[in-house]
């Protein structure tokens, strides 16, 4: 059964065994098993974390207060409540699993990894042999490199890594690997990225942190790393590897999103992964290995040591847990969470009223988005003569749209950044210059994996501009259009926008002169920023889609409909125009849903529609 837009609440007696770290983990997951929230009622599971966490015992006893007098605190004792829909999950039937190696709902049993490697080798491998190896050296190292060889291994994202249970684990796992004479593949590039100060606190105080270092996993930062792109270089010699031999390399993460192109610009296959998992893969170094069956490597004597004897039980986690996770480490780091480093407090920061703009930055500059803004709005108008930028396929993510790793050296980006004085050394990531819309507008669509069928065979952000059909960049060809005053539209297939909430996928194509999105199926947030940023988002009619009507994505198209009238889910009519003057003409649903999406559109966009409010009061 599909959530989407659905709220799902977590009941029934399994809820009992679920500590609050884990029920956080699954709630953290809701954008990618698709709901609108996913939640979990307040219990004395809950009361105990608020306890541990050193929050005010007034605010403890009032949540529990006010969440009786409303019938909602759980007990085991409780109904279960009413609810529109219902799904089952044996707690007992969960196994240690893996997803990838492209989306998270690509979930593979641990037991069965090796094998579903092999079998989406060939979607991923360009050509060639399967069996390809190309030997490196690399500080007084030689080995091969294979396809399914880990290059990335990181215990990273908000997802896991707050979680006592599974880093403590991961800790654990780390200790027994060391005193078993095992380390890190020396072609795997590990880190380990806390989502807490608390965590380093308990590491510490565990003993374990050192043990994790000693295989690779050092403490890189707090916040977004290796699961939006932030990995950063892979060692030369590696990257030329993978490069030589065209390598399908893999990445194993702790994150929630694997989207292709995300990770690192020379990584195809990557998987989610517990961050216990996570060590056991850099220990492996390989997608190839059965870590039920196949050894890790090989002791101080020669033995061989496999997963299940370095495995850490449960009551040795949670031993470890009772004496190294304690309330005053919260109470000190949350008391010095906005405090900052030393360089940050002696930052300068401009007085005033008004944003002081640099007009030589390149991270923040003033985007035009309020630009011949009038002071009430013209009517909404229909759509003609629009050309398609983009004709895509399932599952294009936000990412996809708007990338948030490495910039592309050859790239729209790269030259704008060239051309103001910008080493290559210093491009840093999309994620970091989402303040300069420059940048950002030249990223939308740039994702190297991204596939449009107007330009086939090709990978990347390349497009044809119409009628001409001469292949260029997105970028360009938005450029192009915009010259001849024509508007644009994408069209896509199912779950267009999944992934990440980024307004940027919604800012980039508004700056590209996208009007309308025509899909199969839109993921929520995805489709309410679109509106937010003035391009109206329109659904296919239920078994339809661009195959269906025959489109080419080399026509001309108008929306009919779109007026001072428009009214939410309206229906509209699409008509499609071919070179040699064939029309198509199909219905689309209007997917502004709520009176306020109505709204943002008619203003052009949420922007418009809060500075219109602003000088009305």
């Amino acid at each position: 059964k599909g959530v989407v837009e659905k709220f799902v609440e977590f009941y029934g007696p399994g809820l009992s065994s679920l500590s609050l770290a884990d029920r956080a983990t699954i709630g953290n997951m809701g954008p990618e098993y698709g709901a609108t929230i996913g939640y979990f009622p307040v219990d004395d599971e809950t009361l105990r974390y608020l306890e541990l966490t050193g929050r005010d015992p007034d605010l403890i006893k009032l949540v529990e207060t006010y969440a009786k007098a409303q019938g909602m605190f759980r007990t085991d004792a409780s109904p279960d409540p009413m609810f529109s829909d219902t799904l089952e999950l044996d707690l007992g039937s969960v196994v240690p699993s893996l997803a990838g190696p492209r989306r998270p709902q690509d979930r593979v049993p641990l037991t069965e990894s090796k094998k579903a490697f092999k079998e989406a080798l060939p979607s991923l491998i360009k050509s060639g042999d399967v069996n390809k190896s190309v030997a490196v050296q690399m500080n007084g190292d030689k080995f091969d490199l294979t396809h399914g060889s880990v290059v990335i291994s990181a215990i990273t994202s908000c997802t896991n890594t707050s979680n006592p249970s599974v880093l403590i684990g991961a800790g654990l796992l780390a200790k027994k690997a060391v005193e078993k004479g095992l380390t890190s593949k020396p072609w795997v590039k590990t880190s380990l990225a806390p989502g807490s100060k608390v965590v380093t606190e308990y590491l510490k105080d565990s003993g374990l942190l050192p043990y994790l270092e000693k295989i690779g996993f050092h403490i890189v930062g707090y916040g977004c790393t290796t699961c939006i792109g932030n990995s950063g270089p892979l060692p030369e010699a590696v990257a030329n590897g993978i490069q030589e031999g065209d390598l399908v390399a893999a990445a194993v993460l702790s994150g929630n999103r694997n989207f292709e192109g995300r990770i690192h610009a020379n990584v195809r296959a990557n998987y989610l992964a517990s961050p216990p998992l996570v060590v056991a893969y850099a220990l492996a170094g390989s997608m190839n290995v059965d870590l039920y069956n196949d050894p890790l490597g090989n002791d101080s004597q020669g033995k061989p040591v496999y997963l299940k004897d370095i495995w850490p039980s449960p009551q040795e986690v949670n031993e470890t847990m009772r004496k190294s996770v304690r309330q005053e480490m919260f109470k000190k780091e949350y008391s010095q969470a906005t405090e900052g480093d030393e360089q940050w407090k002696r930052m300068p920061v401009p007085r005033g009223e008004l944003f002081q703009w640099d007009m030589q930055s390149t991270y923040v500059r003033q985007a035009p988005y309020f630009d011949g803004m009038t002071k009430t709005p013209a009517d909404p108008k229909p759509i003609t003569g629009a050309r398609v930028l983009a004709l895509l396929g399932d599952s294009v993510t936000t990412d996809h749209i708007s990338p948030a790793g490495a910039i592309e050296k050859s790239g729209p980006a790269a030259r704008y950044l060239t051309n103001n004085d910008v080493l290559p050394k210093d491009y840093n990531q999309y994620g970091a210059r989402r303040g300069n819309h420059e940048v950002m507008v030249r990223g939308t669509f740039a994702n190297i994996r991204l596939k449009n069928m107007l330009a086939p065979g090709t990978e990347g952000g390349v497009t044809v501009h119409l009628p001409d059909k001469k292949q260029m960049s997105i970028y360009d060809a938005a450029m192009q259009y915009q010259k001849e005053g024509t508007p644009l539209v994408v069209i896509a297939g199912k779950e267009y926008g999944t992934g990440s909430s980024r307004d940027c996928a919604a800012k980039g194509p508004r700056l590209l002169g996208i009007k309308a999105a025509i899909a199969e199926s839109f993921e929520r947030i995805h489709r309410s920023n679109l509106i937010g940023m003035g391009i109206v988002p329109l659904v296919f009619k239920p078994g339809e889609n661009l195959k269906t009507h025959g489109l080419t994505g080399f026509e001309k198209f108008d929306i009919l409909g779109i007026g001072p009238g428009l009214k939410l889910r309206q229906e509209l009519t699409v008509k499609a125009t071919a070179d040699d003057g064939k029309t198509t003409e199909f219905k689309v649903i209007c997917r502004i849903d709520t009176p306020a999406e109505l709204d943002y559109y008619r203003h052009g966009g949420i922007l418009e529609y809060v500075l219109r409010q602003l000088l009305q009061n």
